[in-house]
This record gives C-alpha cells, sequence and structure tokens, in this order.
C-alpha cells in the first residue's frame, strides 16, 4: 500500500463516511471505495463495516489505524526534512582536501560557508595522497575535493583556484644575508625537514628544488605535518611551505624568505558531474563568488 491510500484509509475512518472522506479529499468517490477495496485485497481483511448510514472499522481496521497514523508522519517528517535540507536549513557536506590545502584555503572558505549557513554541518577528510582525493570523489565518499594539478581528474568538474606561492620557512637563527630571497641553490644547501616520499608535501618541496640537480640534505622526515614548523622553530632544518602557512610560522619567529625564481602551487575544487547536493551546491557558488570567479560560468554546479 503506499501513502495515498493509507491517506484515503485514515480519512474515512475520521469522517465515518465514504461520501464525506471523498469530499473532504476532493476525489471521486468511486476511486476513494477502489483504493480502500485495494488495501482490504492487501492485508486480506475488511477494514470497515459498511453500514446504512456510514462505516465503522472492524477489528483489522483498528490494527491499522495507528500505524497507518505512524507512517504519515513519518513521511511528513520526511519530506520537511528534506525540505530543509534544499533551503539549507539542515544538511552536511563531506569534502576531502590535501592536509595544507585544508589549512588553507579550505578552512576560510568553510568559516565563510558556515557564517552564511550555520545550520550546515561540515566533514573534512584527511587523504593519504593527492590521487586519494580523486578516488573518494569518484566512489562517492566525499562530494567534493581539494587538491593541487599533480594528478588527473578524468571527467570530474574543477574550479581552479587562486595559485599559492610557496615560501621558505628558517629557523629564527638562520643566516640568509642580504634581503628575502633565496636561490634554489642556496635553499639546498642548507638541512630539510620533509614529509615522507609520494606525499603532497614532499612531492612539492622536491619539485621546487629539482632545479639544483644535487640530493637534497633530508634531515628530519616525518609524516607529523603539525610537527614540522616546531621543528623548524627548534632549529632542526628548513622545509618550504605555502604562504599562508609559511606567515603563520613567521608569526611564531621563523624566518621567511621568498624563492627566487618563485614556486607557486595551483589549486582546484573538484566534484563530480552528478547532481550535487543543495549545500555542496551553495558551497561551489560561494567559492566561486569569494575567489573572484565568474558566477556566469557556474550558475548550476548540479549539471
Amino acid at each position: 500500500m503506499d501513502r495515498r491510500q493509507l491517506e484515503y484509509f485514515l480519512a474515512v475512518a475520521a469522517h465515518g463516511s465514504f461520501t464525506s472522506a471523498a469530499a473532504a479529499l476532493r476525489v471521486a468517490q468511486p476511486s476513494l471505495s477502489h483504493a480502500i477495496k485495494a488495501v482490504e485485497r492487501e492485508v486480506g481483511a475488511l477494514l470497515f463495516h459498511r453500514l446504512s448510514r456510514g462505516v465503522t472499522l472492524t477489528p483489522a481496521g483498528e490494527a491499522l489505524l495507528r500505524p497507518a497514523q505512524q507512517v504519515l508522519r513519518d513521511f511528513a517528517a520526511a519530506r520537511a526534512s528534506v525540505q530543509m535540507v534544499s533551503d539549507l536549513t539542515a544538511g552536511r557536506i563531506d569534502i576531502v582536501a590535501q592536509t595544507t590545502l585544508a589549512v588553507h584555503p579550505l578552512a576560510g572558505l568553510v568559516g565563510a560557508f558556515r557564517r552564511a549557513y550555520p545550520a550546515v554541518t561540515i566533514g573534512i577528510e584527511d587523504p593519504e595522497h593527492a590521487a586519494a582525493v580523486v578516488e573518494m570523489l569518484r566512489t562517492g565518499h566525499s562530494e567534493l575535493g581539494l587538491t593541487d594539478f599533480s594528478v588527473p581528474v578524468g571527467d570530474l568538474r574543477s574550479y581552479e583556484l587562486p595559485d599559492q606561492q610557496v615560501l621558505v620557512v628558517l629557523p629564527p637563527d638562520a643566516e640568509i644575508g642580504q634581503g628575502d630571497l633565496l636561490t634554489v641553490a642556496q635553499v639546498v644547501a642548507f638541512d630539510l625537514i620533509v614529509t615522507p616520499p609520494g606525499t603532497a608535501s614532499r612531492a612539492l618541496l622536491e619539485f621546487a628544488l629539482s632545479g639544483a640537480g644535487v640530493p637534497l640534505r633530508v634531515a628530519v622526515e616525518t609524516p607529523h605535518r603539525a610537527a614540522i614548523v616546531p621543528l623548524v622553530l627548534a632549529g632542526a632544518g628548513v622545509t618550504l611551505l605555502p604562504r599562508s602557512m609559511a606567515e603563520d610560522a613567521a608569526r611564531q619567529g621563523a624566518r621567511v624568505a621568498r624563492l627566487d625564481p618563485p614556486v607557486v602551487r595551483r589549486v582546484q575544487l573538484l566534484w563530480r558531474r552528478e547532481p550535487l547536493s543543495p549545500a555542496a551546491r551553495a558551497f561551489v557558488r560561494m567559492v566561486v563568488s569569494e575567489t573572484g570567479g565568474d558566477p556566469s560560468a557556474f550558475a548550476d554546479p548540479m549539471r
């Protein structure tokens, strides 16, 4: 039986008459009678005693009454929940982002989105590597993803975010000469703090310093990204970080220098081509607006 049939059953039970129930529902009485008979055939019992002046519930009808009321309440609750998600007064977005991109730009974007839609919750996943971002999107594990351009994204939709400048972060007492510029040759002369091979941060560092043509002097290798800046501050070595993270390290006392020639990291927001949830759709639109993109090009990211 379906929701419409249960509504008809409850209307007849409430009005005590097929005629009155049909009038209240604004349906033809034969249609109403047919629907009730269909339910009776399905449950294998009569639901109403047909009397000369109306109807009354049979024991089977009495047994169906409360479950039918609960089912319709559940339908109403489900409809209300969906409407709340559509209105962005509820909902959730699952985002997968490379670790440094979760710090910037994702943290700022999530903050702006939450200020606009405080009822929507955000889940942020930390992948093992850039390729895992693409895989988690394709399998539906996450709805949106942030990654660099180091991996192919295939048929995923993408929006390019502003580039991130990569800076050198050094201990407070590091000697870097005049100005705040360091060549690649100068940087590779330092002991380096790196993440393990295969990680996005390690790949970025190796790419930035590849022009030196000499082996890197790895002093500390750690998967604990939160420990990198404290290690630099403690004098364990030098590292490379995106500008926002480097500037935060500078506020803690680290020295920061620019690379010559400069190195930038390209960043993109990804999602599947299938329809997005209302919350994810709003997030994409906000990102485009916040980063100075062309809103008309992403008028409907569901498509």
